[in-house]
C-alpha cells in the first residue's frame, strides 16, 4: 500500500512538471490533457486521475510555479536582515530567475498574467493571489526598510513595488521576445539603482 502511495505521488509529480514546462511556453489553457499524455507517454485519463479535472491539474500547475518562484527568489532573501538587505538580496535572486531560464517560456508569473488578466475565474484568482502575495512582500520590505531608515520615509512604498515590477516584466520581454542576453543583468543595475535613489538624503 506504502509503495502504491508513493508512486502515485511520483506519477501526480511527473505530470504537474511537464505541465508547469509545457504551460510556460503554451499557456495555462493552451495546455491540454491530450499533449500532457502525448508528452508523458500515458493516456488521458491517467493524466487528469490524480487531479479529478483538468481544472484542478491547473492550478496544481500554477501552485508549483509559485513555489519555484518562492525558492528562487525569496527563500535566498531570508537569510539577509529584512528590509533593504532582504530587497538587494531579493532583486539579485530576482533577476537572475529571469536569466537562468529557470522556466523555458520565461517568467511563468508574468506570462500567466497575460494571459488570464481578463478571464474571470479560479485560474485567474490563483495568479492574482500569486501576484498580490509578492507584491505584499515587497511592500513589506520596503516599509521595513523606511522605518529603520535605510529608505527614505516620505516615498510611496506602492511606486517602487511598480518599478521594480515594470522593470521586470520589461526584462523578460527582451529576454524571451527579443534575445537580449544582457537583459537580465540591466534589470538589475536599474532595480538595485532605484533601491539607492530611494536612500534618504544626507
Amino acid at each position: 500500500m506504502r509503495k502504491s502511495a508513493e508512486e502515485a505521488l511520483r506519477t501526480r509529480e511527473r505530470i504537474v512538471d511537464a505541465g508547469v514546462q509545457r504551460t510556460s511556453i503554451d499557456g495555462i489553457s493552451g495546455v491540454s490533457i491530450g499533449d500532457l499524455a502525448g508528452t508523458l507517454g500515458m493516456s488521458k485519463a491517467g493524466v487528469v486521475g490524480p487531479f479529478g479535472s483538468q481544472e484542478q491539474l491547473q492550478l496544481a500547475v500554477i501552485a508549483r510555479a509559485k513555489q519555484t518562484f518562492v525558492a528562487a527568489v525569496i527563500q535566498p532573501g531570508l537569510r539577509r536582515e529584512a528590509g533593504l538587505p532582504r530587497l538587494r538580496a531579493c532583486v539579485r535572486a530576482w533577476c537572475r530567475y529571469l536569466g537562468d531560464g529557470t522556466f523555458p517560456g520565461g517568467c511563468f508569473v508574468t506570462s500567466a498574467s497575460a494571459e488570464l488578466d481578463g478571464r474571470p475565474g479560479v485560474l485567474r484568482d490563483a495568479v492574482v493571489d500569486l501576484v498580490v502575495q509578492w507584491r505584499d512582500f515587497l511592500h513589506l520590505q520596503i516599509t521595513t526598510a523606511q522605518a529603520a531608515g535605510q529608505l527614505a520615509r516620505r516615498r510611496t512604498p506602492d511606486d517602487l513595488v511598480t518599478i521594480l515590477n515594470g522593470i521586470a516584466m520589461s526584462a523578460n520581454q527582451e529576454i524571451q521576445l527579443l534575445g537580449d542576453k544582457a537583459a537580465a543583468r540591466r534589470a538589475e543595475r536599474l532595480m538595485l539603482a532605484q533601491l539607492d535613489a530611494w536612500k534618504p538624503a544626507g
